[in-house]
């Protein structure tokens, strides 16, 4: 029996019926290298080993009675992947918008509860003989670079390797603890809480206090805060449906430009975002005087820690000015004074509060906030959450079939009602897109746009004048 963290538990307890809290990955698979063709069997098996490689995916989840502390994982008895991986066809001719189509109303429903919390779909009927495995998990058992390496797991660097053998055979079943051990564990945890509390405010206060005077600091650039949003089509309530939308453009484009403007990989990657923005806002009429304001998860893991690890940021991404030299010198020079103020702040001062949080209160809140679609009546906290995830720089193959691209997907909260999520694969940089179509009906639209404003930045890279290097991340 393991307690998940606040920040764990933290996702189960923002989850409603419109905000859905998983997580996804979409690998596109190519078939011709897999020894004697095409086989859903094999397919299958490889993926069943390699879950069993996962100790977090064959767990479930124990409520504490009450919901007077975080939730705990068991070990699942008679765990089986037959439960979680679904066989379906695509819709022909079974291209990118057939593809697409079918991964949002995947997306559109919430992991069951009652079982290990993720699961697997292949999908068949791609073009060109391509089949797709989507791996959708719930964000309270991984972050988007713990994701990624769950997914590496089950792949290998060969088409001939053989399947992985389990960590280790499931041994007696777990016992199933009784409510009062849960609750004489809970709350002996939480007898500590209130002297915890008194510490955080304090170590709250004495951040913001530093934040304040820094930014009072006239040589020093001051950066966006949260609630400096302008309103967008996408920032407002959800629905539970969502859809999706895919792009990609070459490795070789953004190194290009990163090297002629001096700046980072992730910085590129913004400032394609942001141009791709523009264009749909301005195509439409729709563009605001203010930046758009994106919020970039920061992972704060180190090497051996499991479930989620992250903090998050906000900065411009200059959607206000029309030159995209402008725009990304922009994105640089307040990117990287959010990085350091977050430092500041501490990267885990989110995760420590989230350890404190009351898990009863803080459901009844934002099922409260869902239900009376209070985020119309604010301005946006920020428009859209923006998050590039490491990918491999080798290709790599899952029983056999070698994956061609893989597009990550995160999730949308109420009033910011867009993700784009990055991964670098081989020579390709893969964007996905989700959204609720309530709020954003054209999505693949949005998609098609990151290969103009690539170009558009490869145009300025031309004759750009580089700013002072730095170490590229």
């Amino acid at each position: 029996m393991q307690r998940l963290s606040g920040l764990d538990a933290s996702f189960l307890y923002l989850e409603t019926p419109t905000m859905h809290m998983h997580v996804a990955m979409v690998a596109v698979l190519d078939p011709k290298s897999m020894p004697g063709g095409y086989d859903f069997e094999r397919l299958q098996h490889y993926i069943d080993r390699g879950v069993r490689t996962q100790p977090q995916l064959q767990r479930r989840l124990v409520e504490v009675p009450l919901k007077i502390d975080h939730p705990v994982w068991l070990e699942e008895p008679h765990f089986d992947t037959l439960h979680h991986i679904r066989r379906v066809s695509c819709a022909a001719p079974g291209g990118q918008a057939e593809l697409a189509a079918l991964v949002g109303r995947i997306m559109s429903t919430p992991l069951d509860r009652a079982k290990p919390l993720w699961e697997g779909w292949v999908i068949e009927g791609l073009e060109g003989g391509r089949v797709a495995l989507v791996a959708k998990v719930h964000h309270a058992i991984t972050d988007g670079v713990s994701g990624s390496q769950i997914l590496s797991a089950m792949f290998s660097g060969s088409p001939e390797a053989p399947p992985r053998e389990p960590l280790r055979a499931h041994e007696d079943d777990e016992p199933v603890p009784s409510e009062v051990d849960l609750l004489r564990d809970a709350l002996a945890a939480r007898i500590a809480r209130p002297k915890e509390i008194v510490r955080m405010f304090k170590r709250t206060s004495n951040a913001v206090k530093e934040l304040y005077e820094r930014r009072k600091d006239p040589e020093h650039q001051a950066n966006v805060s949260v609630f400096d949003s302008p309103r967008t089509r996408w920032n407002g309530p959800l629905s539970a449906q969502r859809s999706v939308g895919f792009a990609r453009v070459p490795v070789a484009d953004v190194k290009t430009i990163r090297k002629a403007f001096g700046v980072s990989a992730n910085e590129v990657v913004l400032a394609i975002c942001a141009g791709a923005l523009r264009f749909y806002l301005e195509q439409r009429g729709e563009l605001p005087l203010a930046p758009l304001i994106a919020a970039c998860p920061i992972a704060t893991r180190v090497r051996g820690q499991s479930g989620n690890r992250v903090s998050a940021m906000v900065t411009s991404l200059a959607t206000h000015l029309e030159s995209p030299a402008e725009r990304l010198r922009t994105i640089r020079a307040v990117t990287r004074n959010a990085k350091q103020e977050h430092d500041a702040l501490g990267g885990d001062l989110i995760r420590s509060w989230a350890e404190l949080a009351t898990p009863g209160l803080v459901t009844t809140a934002a099922r409260l906030y869902s239900k009376y679609r209070l985020s119309e009546l604010h301005r946006p906290m920020f428009n859209l959450m923006i998050s590039n995830v490491p990918g491999p720089r080798v290709p790599i193959y899952l029983a056999g079939a070698q994956l061609a691209a893989i597009y990550p997907l995160g999730p949308i909260s109420e009033g910011a009602g867009l993700n784009i999520t990055v991964m670098t694969y081989t020579t390709h940089v893969d964007f996905g897109f989700i959204t609720s179509p309530a709020l954003v009906d054209d999505i693949d639209q949005l998609a098609a746009l990151v290969p103009p404003a690539t170009r558009e930045l490869l145009q300025a890279a031309e004759s750009a004048q580089p700013v002072e290097s730095h170490k590229q991340s």
